[in-house]
């Protein structure tokens, strides 16, 4: 079994959730922000949960206040952005840190698979690493790559 099934986190509504309940779906892990100039992409990736998620795809937002403390706000508050703002339906989680002593476990496993530019750290909001049907990580996409440039990567998974 991939290490990425052994990780748990807790959503956005207090409940927790094991990455084991995604096995055999493809999954886009992205840590999201309410107030960045990178928050419309909550609108993309949308789109491509609507468009591929009957076919296996899944989106998991982290929400995370370490990028200039644009996600400031409580459960509420992140969940009234991203639902009435934005119409986001896919998975959101309550808020983590992604870098430094007290990043969730889960993004410490990411960025070892997928180091990135920044080596094992994450430069900005809405980087996003999209893992395999296996539970591989397959790729990682910088916080500037629009959800819609994702979408030949996300079918190639499917």
């Amino acid at each position: 079994m991939s290490p990425f099934y052994q990780f748990t986190a807790t959503r956005l509504d207090g409940q927790p959730v094991t990455m084991a309940d995604f096995a055999d779906r493809v999954v886009l892990v992205v840590n999201t922000a309410s107030k960045c100039g990178f928050t419309p992409q909550y609108a993309g990736l949308e789109t491509l949960y609507k468009k591929y998620a009957d076919q296996g795809l899944v989106i998991l937002g982290f929400p995370c206040n370490q990028f200039g403390k644009q996600e400031p706000g409580g459960a509420d508050e992140i969940a009234q952005t991203c639902h009435i703002n934005y119409g986001v339906s896919f998975p959101m989680f309550a808020k983590v840190e992604v870098n430094g002593a007290s990043a969730h476990p889960l993004f410490r496993y990411l960025k070892t698979a997928l180091p990135g530019v920044l080596g094992g750290r994450i430069k900005w909001n809405f980087t996003k690493f999209l893992i395999g049907r296996d539970g591989q990580p397959l790729r990682r996409f910088a916080p500037i790559t629009p959800p819609e440039k994702m979408d030949a990567a996300i079918k190639a998974a499917l």
